[in-house]
């Protein structure tokens, strides 16, 4: 699901009314400040994914003052994760203060009194998870305010990426990708307010799991019928879990096994020692069933066709010998 505001399609004297009923839609009672040297101008973006609400607002300078409408003790009581995407903006609640700059995250509490405000242009991504989950994942009562998370690096970046990729992801990917993802997202967040050694242990134990995944991969890429299932079994996991590793990665695992393949096939398509082989054949060789769907992948992945890529490699110059020289990192003659 996704709900669009933008200030673009609304008359210049009418933006401001326009923007604060929109705002308020997502964020109910609240009060907003603008500067009035600065003609405003700014989108809303509301996005769901796995029950998740995600809300990229940006905006020229404005200041935003919340009022809970929903009781301290109210199971609609959420925690509002806010990722800072451009500029440097200032969050305040209860005696807390955290500002954020481009990567940065911090979390805050629906059920008290809150505000922020921006010098300048700015725009910040909101995911809101009920409270009760958010407690859950940290196993503590006692939520911290404000936290600020780093975003230059670690597992701030990592959080900030996958914050990010959930955004832009959330109309492609399906119920379970978006469940397993939203559950790596939880996992990040926890390990960034909870116990950061403990969340960096267990991330050194994934990367060795997906090493595994990865060896497994590339064992068994000829294999036509090969599929997450089968790969999740292999390992020891389940289909979610392996969907969790990848979406952390930035990565689904149908596209990596294609690009694995394609990759794969390219090689052999460059190797002097397979130019009579047929060029199906060689797809075929390395999983793919159909020879036109081949094709197709094949010049998306590498902007030309398998026989175009062929063809001109043992030439002077052409899109083949040019590929291989840009992936080598030499400039062709």
């Amino acid at each position: 699901m996704s709900a669009q505001f933008s200030t673009d399609l609304v008359p210049v004297s009418d933006r401001l009314e326009a923007w604060q009923f929109n705002a308020r839609q997502i964020c109910g009672d609240s009060r907003f400040q603008f500067p009035k040297r600065h003609p405003f101008h700014g989108s809303i973006d509301k996005r769901s994914l796995a029950g998740v609400e995600l809300t990229r607002f940006a905006s020229s300078p404005v200041s935003f003052a919340k009022f809970p409408v929903v009781s301290a003790t109210s199971p609609e009581r959420a925690c509002i994760v806010i990722t800072q995407l451009e500029g440097v903006r200032r969050y305040r609640q209860s005696d807390a203060v955290s500002i954020l700059h481009p990567g940065d995250t911090t979390m805050l509490d629906s059920g008290l009194p809150w505000s922020s405000e921006c010098p300048g242009q700015c725009a910040r991504l909101y995911l809101r998870f009920p409270r009760w989950v958010i407690q859950n994942r940290l196993k503590i009562n006692a939520l911290p305010v404000l936290p600020r998370i780093s975003g230059a690096c670690g597992l701030g970046a990592t959080l900030f990426r996958l914050a990010t990729s959930l955004y832009e992801e959330a109309g492609m990917l399906t119920p379970e990708q978006g469940r397993a993802a939203v559950e790596a997202y939880l996992e990040l967040l926890a390990g960034c307010i909870g116990h950061p050694e403990l969340a960096t242990q267990k991330l050194s134990h994934q990367g060795e799991l997906y090493a595994r995944i990865e060896r497994v991969i590339e064992d068994r890429l000829a294999e036509p019928t090969l599929n997450p299932a089968e790969i999740a079994d292999a390992v020891g996991i389940s289909v979610r879990h392996l969907h969790r590793l990848f979406l952390t990665k930035g990565h689904r695992v149908g596209e990596w096994i294609r690009e694995r393949r394609l990759e794969r096939c390219r090689e052999d398509l460059s190797d002097r020692r397979f130019c009579e082989r047929n060029i199906t054949d060689i797809a075929f060789a390395w999983g793919f069933s159909d020879s036109a769907h081949f094709s197709r992948c094949f010049k998306k992945e590498f902007g030309v066709s398998p026989r175009a890529f062929r063809s001109s490699l043992w030439t002077d110059s052409g899109p083949g010998r040019t590929f291989l020289a840009l992936r080598s990192g030499n400039p062709p003659n």
